[in-house]
């Protein structure tokens, strides 16, 4: 791990680059202080030991090693999902950025019912007031169908919770691993749990590393 980023941003940078649910993660970690060891989409985690106030975790991917790192008690008591206040950071938005760079956005036009690994690229045109939905799990969430559109049409793209405030009117998305379905005739893009969703006017404004001004 890198020696500037916290352990926070760090669990956020793995998130997304193995495709795995940042609150998975989090729920991951406190399984495996508990039982030893856990799992989370592709990767294992194993807590190594602990001190008065961390815990050590043995990350892997298979079987190679990711990383190993402590983690404070204090994040690991924090209620809900503390990963997820990371993912706006510069070592997040720089990996976004690269990402996004070397991938290929279809079209909206191309967009078929049933396609999966979608990426693309698309202006925020509207943004409907959230409602208020009960999940299969019971949970109460808030959900909005966004229009977004490129130079090939447009498309509903289902938001959940968070996902919502994070993009406004106007704004450039880039969306990476998202699939397509159909809901009461329309087509939707859903971003599920291994997708991304990204502001590229805000990932557009993080400085180069290692620029200075």
């Amino acid at each position: 791990m890198r020696n500037k980023a916290s352990p926070g941003e760090y669990l956020a940078f793995l998130s997304i680059k193995y495709e795995v649910d940042s609150g998975e993660l989090f729920y991951a970690l406190i399984s495996a202080e508990e039982k030893q060891k856990a799992r989370c989409g592709n990767l294992s985690i194993e807590c190594r030991g602990k001190t008065q106030d961390k815990a050590i975790f043995l990350i892997m991917n298979d079987s190679r090693v990711v990383a190993q790192f402590p983690v404070s008690e204090e994040f690991l008591l924090e209620r809900g999902n503390p990963i997820k206040d990371f993912m706006k950071t510069d070592m997040i938005r720089r990996h976004l950025v690269k990402k996004s760079r070397g991938s290929r956005s279809l079209p909206i036009g191309d967009l078929r019912t049933g396609m999966s690994h979608v990426n693309l690229k698309a202006k925020v045109l509207e943004i409907p007031r959230p409602k208020l939905v009960v999940t299969r799990f019971g949970n109460y969430a808030s959900v909005a169908n966004a229009l977004i559109a490129d130079e090939t049409g447009t498309i509903k793209l289902c938001l959940w919770n968070e996902q919502i405030n994070s993009i406004s009117i106007g704004d450039t998305i880039q969306i990476e691993n998202a699939r397509t379905s159909t809901f009461r005739g329309e087509r939707q893009v859903r971003i599920g749990k291994k997708g991304t969703l990204s502001n590229i006017e805000d990932l557009g404004s993080q400085p180069e590393e290692g620029h200075s001004s």
